[in-house]
């Protein structure tokens, strides 16, 4: 599994096991060269933050998929996953109210959403 699309995918069935909510997977292809796509996902508090973060990588490493970087914390209410192509947001509900990503990436299109 190579595929900017097959890897997003995989990210969002394995969020939505998590119990991770609201998940959207977004196509940035056009508008941006930092990533292909976005795996967009809410999580109630920062311990299930710390779960789905601790979750996905390891579920996806099986795979062999390797992250290539972390950013944030879960106490901050956010963390960023970069797996090259596809660059994961992990939110509680107050931050992803306060960055909004759906709304600065608009033009965007969802390829997938999961609430």
């Amino acid at each position: 599994m190579t595929e900017p699309n097959d890897i997003a995918r995989r990210i969002a069935e394995i969020a939505s096991d998590a119990l991770a909510t609201n998940i959207t997977v977004l196509d940035i292809t056009e508008l941006s060269t930092i990533a292909d796509l976005f795996v967009i996902c809410s999580a109630d508090n920062s311990r299930q933050l710390n779960a789905l973060r601790e979750t996905i990588i390891a579920k996806l490493k099986e795979d062999d998929i390797a992250l290539r970087r972390l950013e944030g914390v879960a106490d901050a209410g956010w963390i960023v996953l970069d797996y090259g192509d596809v660059i994961v947001h992990l939110f509680t509900e107050e931050q992803r109210l306060f960055y909004q990503l759906e709304t600065v990436w608009a033009e965007a299109q969802k390829l997938l959403v999961i609430q």
